[in-house]
């Protein structure tokens, strides 16, 4: 079993930045791969970004390439997202993600499926 809480959401204007904490509890945090997904109003939860169990590989989204970065401390069992230079069209709730860590570890899947454990979300909101 894994509990994931994130942290770090709020209100800021456009152009500033936010940093999201995700921090893990149960066993084998670095065998599994990390993710972060958003879901604004009306639409379906989609992938942002994420992180092999090494912090080795990532891959981001396209709209977020160059001012998101995701990060990883597996002695602190946690993930965390910089995110710079944000859009009122980053507005979401923030949700981390964990995967079974059964698959090859240089792997970073980005479908919703592939992720078993999921934290409660924390609001970003970006104002114009």
């Amino acid at each position: 079993q894994v509990q994931l809480v994130e942290s770090g959401g709020g209100l800021v204007q456009a152009g500033g930045s936010l940093r999201l904490s995700c921090v893990a509890s149960g066993r084998t945090f670095s065998s599994r791969a990390m993710g972060w997904f958003r879901q604004a109003p009306g639409k379906e939860r989609e992938f942002v970004v994420a992180i092999s169990g090494s912090g080795s590989s990532t891959y981001y989204e396209d709209s977020v390439k160059g001012r998101f970065t995701i990060s990883r401390d597996n002695a602190k069992k946690s993930v965390y997202l910089q995110m710079n230079s944000l859009k009122p069209e980053d507005t979401a709730v923030y949700y981390c993600a964990a995967t079974l860590g059964l698959g090859d570890p240089r792997r970073v899947p980005f479908l919703r499926d592939e992720y078993a454990y999921w934290g409660q979300g924390t609001q970003v909101t970006v104002s114009s």
